[in-house]
């Protein structure tokens, strides 16, 4: 097992939040893990530190079990793959197409862990595809005492196990399901009006596997992405020439910046992240905020946005907008029904991102907007309360399986009152 020296800052991926904890330990083992949770007074999991709130942080110790083996196993009957939780989509995602299997959806990332993922209610794309939690079909959890035990879809109170945000314990593996392996093709139109995609909304979100409309809110969306599935047995499919009077764009190969948007077959794994597995995503210049509106309230949400764009576009990377589809899980910003998701890519500008944030939050929650657990957001305990009509059977499990509160962290008490 290895520690980080003593007095070192750790920070996220971007720099952002720097983690309060007093010393951040590596097990190579599950025993080990076992140890360290049963010893310590306070302990929180560590991902692949993504996220940009401080929903991984607490202040005693925290636990990266990336040194753990992958183990992956593939159950073809059952249909489900088993990994370390610490692993990433990146690294696991081409060893289940090798063995002719796929997951339903990948996030934007495939760099972030399937534990941290499915923790904190990480997406992709797609009106019909529920966040990469809903994929879960149990979880090995380190309770307070150390010892390991397994929630599936038959426990008690699964679904407000999955998506926990780190208060159950240790998640220390995690199984999915899996389905055929498939390949698509992705593909850019653009620039589309901004009536004519507020009109049609939920028409273009439909109109693939997957759909991902990027805007500056300059009264365009300067590309809408395209993920089609391809048909079983097909070398390809064919897409349309415009999308609701938006052109089919010059064919783009991608490179270390993006995956390929050209048209070509590939496997599913390459196609559903925007980033490449090998390449780095970003250089860290950013912060992001998410929040996701029912799309029944998509419309009028984005234009109380747009209202703000004069501060807005000066602070703005781009704003991407995405669908997911409704589920049961207690804590999912889609519980309950169909979501636009509304997410900022921000400029690294904590001060006036923060002002402006605070404002733009105003403006979403009478659209019943909930934010990202793992991006930016300003809401007190109050307000998340009225998002999540579960949140008290959630407080109530997490008081029964920690009573002594050894997973806790400042932001389950600041923003969940646990």
């Amino acid at each position: 097992m290895t520690t980080p020296s003593a007095g070192q800052h750790w920070t996220n991926w971007a720099g952002s939040l720097t983690y309060t904890a007093r010393e951040i330990v590596a097990p190579r083992s599950i025993a080990e893990a076992a140890s360290v949770v049963a010893e310590a007074d306070q302990v929180h999991a560590l991902g692949t530190r993504h996220s940009f709130s401080d929903v991984a942080d607490a202040a005693g110790v925290l636990i990266d079990l990336s040194r753990l083996p992958l183990d992956l196993v593939i159950d073809e009957q059952a249909g489900t793959a088993s990994m370390s939780a610490a692993v990433s989509y990146g690294l696991v995602a081409p060893e289940i197409d090798r063995a002719g299997f796929a997951l339903h959806n990948e996030g934007s990332l495939p760099h972030i862990s399937v534990g941290g993922a499915t923790a904190t209610g990480t997406h992709g794309s797609g009106t019909a595809l529920g966040s990469l939690s809903t994929a879960v079909r149990s979880l090995e959890i380190l309770g307070p005492d150390g010892s390991l035990r397994r929630l599936t879809r038959d426990s008690p109170a699964f679904d407000g196990s999955v998506l926990h945000l780190g208060l159950l314990g240790v998640i220390t593996r995690v199984t999915l399901d899996l389905e055929p392996s498939y390949r698509m093709r992705q593909d850019a139109y653009g620039p589309m009006r901004w009536d004519t995609y507020l009109e049609w909304l939920p028409q273009i979100h439909d109109s693939a596997y997957s759909v991902s409309a990027l805007t500056t809110f300059d009264g365009t969306v300067s590309e809408v992405l395209v993920k089609t599935r391809i048909p079983d047995g097909a070398e390809n499919t064919e897409v349309a020439g415009t999308l609701y009077g938006a052109p089919l764009l010059a064919a783009d190969p991608g490179g270390a910046s993006h995956t390929a948007r050209d048209g070509t077959a590939g496997p599913w794994w390459d196609r559903l992240p925007h980033f490449p597995v090998h390449a780095a995503p970003s250089v860290g210049s950013e912060l992001q905020s998410e929040h996701f509106v029912p799309l029944r309230h998509a419309a009028s949400a984005l234009e109380a946005v747009r209202a703000a764009a004069p501060r807005l576009q000066p602070l703005l990377h781009v704003c991407e907008l995405r669908t997911m589809a409704g589920d049961n899980l207690w804590l999912s910003p889609s519980q309950g029904e169909v979501v636009l998701c509304i997410a900022f890519t921000w400029k690294k500008l904590a001060e006036p991102v923060s002002a402006l944030l605070a404002e733009l939050e105003r403006k979403l929650l009478p659209f019943d907007a909930r934010p990202h657990w793992g991006k930016l957001s300003l809401l007190d305990s109050t307000e998340i309360a009225a998002l999540y009509p579960l949140l008290p059977e959630f407080r109530e499990l997490a008081s029964g399986i920690d009573p002594n509160r050894k997973f806790s962290s400042s932001f389950g008490t600041r923003v969940l009152d646990i």
